[in-house]
Order: C-alpha cells, then structure tokens, then sequence
C-alpha cells in the first residue's frame, strides 16, 4: 500500500501536505514496535522498509512479537500504512529512524543501512519535520549524517528542521516493561530540537529526559550496553573461577543479589548474542581508535565475550573425553539456538559459532528449538531443528526456550549445561 511523496522541500504549510503524523524507517524489532505505540495513541503512521518481504510478513502478522504488540497489530490492520518507498516519508510531520547498526566479521561498525536512512530521510526532508535518531552509533553520528548533510540542502537545523537522538531501549522477548513505560532520553542538536523531539516522543513514551545534546544522547546508549557487556565478562570469568573451586556460581550470584544496594546480577552463559551486546561497544572501541584511546577494560570484556563460545566447544571436547570418548564422530544435540529465551533471532547468536565449531571438530551436530525451524551457520551450514530434545552422546543447553526442556530425556543423559540454569538431568555438568 505505497503512500504518495511529497517533493523534498515542499512547504509544511501547504494544504494537505502530510499524510502522515510521523514515518518510522526501518520495520525490524525496534521500528515496528515504535510504529505501533505511535498508532496505538492515536497518531497517523507510516511504516518504511525497503524489504517487501519484511512488509508482507507484517501484513500477514509473520513477525517476531511481544503477545501485546501482536495485539496492536491486529488492531490497527490496514490503518498501519507501510511501503518501500522512502520518498513517502516526506509526506510525515516526523521521521523516527529505526534501523539496525551491527558490525561486520572483523567487529567493524558497519553503518550501509544506516548511512542509507539517514541519507534517504534528508533527501526528502521538508521544513517543519523532526527527524529522530534511534539507532546505536557512533557520537556524532546525528550531527555527521543528519544535521550537516540537511544543512547543506539548505535547511537550517533548530528553525527549519528538528533533529535529535533519542536511543531505542526495546528488550526484545521481555513484556515486564511495556514499550510506554520505558523512558525516552532525548538529546538535541539544538534546544529547540529537543523541544520538538520531546513532543513527538511523548505522544507515547510516559517519561522523558532531556540531555544537553544529541552527542550526550549518543553516548548514553553506549554507555548503557557496554555496561551489560562488561557485566557480562565478569560473571563468566566468576563463572569460570567457581567451577575450579567446586562452586555453584548460581548460588553465589543469588546470594550476593540479597544486598539491596550496589549490586546488580548479571548470569554467566555461552556468550552474548543479539543485536546491542556482541555490537554496540565496538562503535565506542571503533571511535576512540581513531583518537589513539584504548580503554582496556572494554577492550578486555569484548575480547572475552568473543571468545565464549570457543570455550563452549572445548569444554565440549573435555566432557566427552572424560565420558570415555572424543568429540570427533560424537552425537551432539544444541538444546535452543536463539540468542535469549522466548524470540526467533538468531543475530549474533553464540549458537551458530559454537555449531561451526562443534562440526570443525568432527562432531554430528542437530539441534532443537521450537521457535527457529531452520538456521544457517556463519560458516555456511544449513540445519532444520529437530522434532523434540532426544538422546545423544551429549547434549549441550544453550538457550531455555518454552517447549525445550530437558525433562523429556532420559534421566542419565549428559548435559553440558552453557547456561549453568536448565534443570532436569542426573549427569549435567556446568559451562
């Protein structure tokens, strides 16, 4: 259902010139989501994704969804307009760009998608928009890619158009914080960005809070991920010291969460998948190369999280050689393959590494999980899951989806155990 574009530049007080209260770039587990809370209160929205595909699934209600955003879905049914057409955006009061920012196999930023919304989002920017940046990136990427790029069209930023930052903070899977409820940090390229960023967010967003710039706004969300990601690595290194000294590290972590303050528990696992941990402080690292800083404690964490599933493959081997065999020509079986329990994605998943690394290695590999019916490994390998967790010379619990439990194996079947909480076997034996 493509929308009609107005030309770049048309005039904001022209009869009839939006269509549209607000334009949501990029449909994926942010935008989508944020097109909906917008709708949800009332606002005229148009959805924009390049991929038709991603269009028909949502048109179809195929998408990976909280059960209240599914409901959101179904409610607003054709009133949600979407298209691949960025040039439709020209028709909104507001653009929100929501796409995603991952990096590539050397941990480089890679910002194609979102250098191509930002570019497409000032080509057919007109005065009177507000242009919001959600997508986790580098500081100063608003100014870089928003702000100067609309300048030298002519506009000027602050009193023609409204650009600010304000970064998504959707925890994909986890419905005990509803989209509304979460608060908004904006950060402006001028106050009177701010201001209009402000009103537009706060059409659905229930807490707002103001930063002095778009680059403090920027760097609040770096803050907020390599925080988890150093988190992250301590538990897996507390993780990794408990099992040398015959400790339940679950236990302690539990224990040491009673303190109501200065203490945060984070839970040790195979690593860290998805699209904000594995990704987000390497645009920090990425930045601070170029100014010759190395903040060694990031550096450190990143290196160690990149490491993790390595270290599941080995523990692998180490399991199996004390069962009396080795891992080459071994049935093993990955129990959930997503990155976190209850969602379909696979991105960054430490899964698909420990997979290739399990094969590399000679290993009959199978996996199960209900809610992702098929996979393709980084190193290329196609697996479908199979029906249900069944026998094999040992299973490896990776991710604790609904439906994935080891409670339908035998009793005395080996687990290696990568999220040290799947319950259910005689013989599990730690990451």
């Amino acid at each position: 259902m493509p929308s009609a574009a107005l030309p770049a530049g048309a005039p904001a007080d022209r009869p009839n010139a939006t269509k549209h209260d607000v334009a949501v770039i990029g449909l994926g587990y942010v935008g989508l989501p944020t097109a909906l809370a917008f709708h949800a209160r009332g606002l005229r929205v148009l959805g924009v994704d390049l991929d038709a595909g991603r269009l028909e699934d949502i048109r179809s209600g195929r998408v990976d969804l909280l059960h209240s955003d599914h409901e959101r879905l179904r409610a607003a049914g054709a009133a949600l307009a979407v298209t691949t057409d960025p040039a439709a955006a020209a028709a909104a009061d507001a653009v929100v760009i929501c796409v995603p920012t991952p990096v590539n196999r050397h941990l480089v930023p890679d910002l194609g998608a979102l250098s191509a919304a930002c570019t497409a989002a000032v080509a057919h920017a007109r005065p009177g928009q507000t242009i919001v940046l959600t997508s986790t990136t580098y500081v100063g990427s608003t100014r870089d890619m928003l702000a100067a790029p609309l300048a030298a069209r002519g506009l000027r930023v602050g009193t023609d158009v409204f650009v600010a930052f304000s970064p998504e903070r959707i925890d994909p899977g986890n419905d005990r914080h509803a989209h509304e409820d979460v608060p908004r940090v904006v950060g402006g390229v001028t106050p009177r960005c701010a201001a209009r960023a402000e009103e537009l967010l706060g059409r659905y967003a229930e807490r707002l809070h103001r930063v002095t710039s778009a680059e403090a706004a920027e760097m609040t969300k770096l803050l907020e991920n390599t925080f988890r990601a150093v988190n992250i690595a301590l538990v897996n290194e507390f993780a990794d010291a408990a099992g040398v000294l015959g400790l339940d590290v679950v236990e302690v972590i539990e224990a040491a969460a009673t303190k109501p303050y200065g203490y945060m528990p984070f839970f040790p696992g195979p690593g860290a998948g998805g699209h904000c941990i594995p990704c987000d402080p390497h645009y920090l690292l990425w930045q601070l190369r170029g100014d010759r800083l190395n903040p060694p404690v990031v550096a450190a964490a990143m290196n160690a999280i990149a490491a993790r599933p390595r270290q599941v493959v080995e523990r692998a081997r180490q399991v199996l050689s004390d069962a009396g065999r080795g891992l080459a020509g071994a049935d093993v079986l990955v129990l959930g393959v997503a990155y976190k329990p209850g969602v379909e994605d696979l991105r960054e998943s430490p899964a698909l590494e420990i997979i290739d690394g399990l094969l590399a290695a000679g290993a009959d590999v199978a996996y199960h999980d209900p809610l992702v019916p098929e996979l393709v490994t980084g190193g290329g390998t196609k697996l479908a899951s199979v029906d249900g967790p069944r026998p094999a010379d040992l299973v490896i619990a990776h991710t604790p989806q609904p439906g994935a439990e080891l409670g339908a194996l035998p009793h005395d079947q080996l687990v290696l155990d990568a999220t040290y909480r799947f319950p259910g076997a005689a013989r599990r034996v730690a990451l």
